[in-house]
């Protein structure tokens, strides 16, 4: 109660909370629904993969996620090449082209070259018409033995995580990692230069 001369309390506590408050009331439902979604979906692209199109493995960005192997948005241009794989080909048998992406490691592009040969030994390709056959079309036989493939197409292999401990050489300990970098930076940059005044030495000396 108000105590000696004071404003009376205008408190009200009709908030509306239904405007303010979000539920998720059909949390089950929403997964039946889902799920037959999935089923319609691979009923409808029967008999390719249910998942969609082959990715690659990528590393995900920044130092902090980069050891982290996840699958990218598609394969680049050259993997394609080493492969044998046309581009426009690739996208008619399910397989993802960037060609924005860059290989900056050896070692990502054998990977991903690997899953590329891999991906094309088990691949079947239907005819486009059942009386003429192209060169690469699949035969009666093999489209007869076909069975759609469920869940991810050739899935991220979990990478070996033991600490491998080798004994420390006196050559691993007189390498200095520092000025190597530096050095092998600094003929990048002077490379151009330095070819440029062994030309201009060339036509002197004729």
């Amino acid at each position: 109660m108000v105590k000696h001369n004071n404003v009376v309390p205008n408190a009200h506590y009709h908030k509306k909370w239904q405007t303010r408050v979000k539920t998720w009331l059909g949390q089950a439902v929403q997964k039946k629904i889902r799920r037959d979604k999935r089923k319609e979906k691979a009923a409808a692209i029967a008999p390719r993969p249910a998942a969609g199109s082959l990715r690659p493995l990528v590393r995900a960005p920044t130092q902090r996620y980069n050891s982290k192997l996840r699958l990218g948005r598609g394969f680049t241009l050259e993997e394609l090449k080493e492969a044998k794989i046309n581009p426009k080909f690739a996208l008619s048998v399910g397989i993802c082209v960037d060609h924005r992406r860059t290989n900056k490691s050896q070692e990502s592009f054998d990977l991903n070259v690997a899953r590329l040969n891999d991906y094309k030994s088990r691949l079947v390709v239907f005819p486009r018409k059942s009386r003429k056959v192209v060169k690469g079309d699949a035969t009666k036989e093999e489209i007869a033995q076909v069975t759609q493939l469920k869940g991810v197409i050739c899935p991220i292999q979990k990478e070996n995580d033991e600490t491998e401990y080798v004994e420390l050489t006196d050559e691993m300990k007189a390498f200095n990692a520092h000025a190597t970098l530096r050095n092998a930076r600094n003929e990048k940059r002077m490379a151009g230069i330095r070819k440029k005044m062994a030309d201009d030495k060339a036509k002197k000396d004729e």
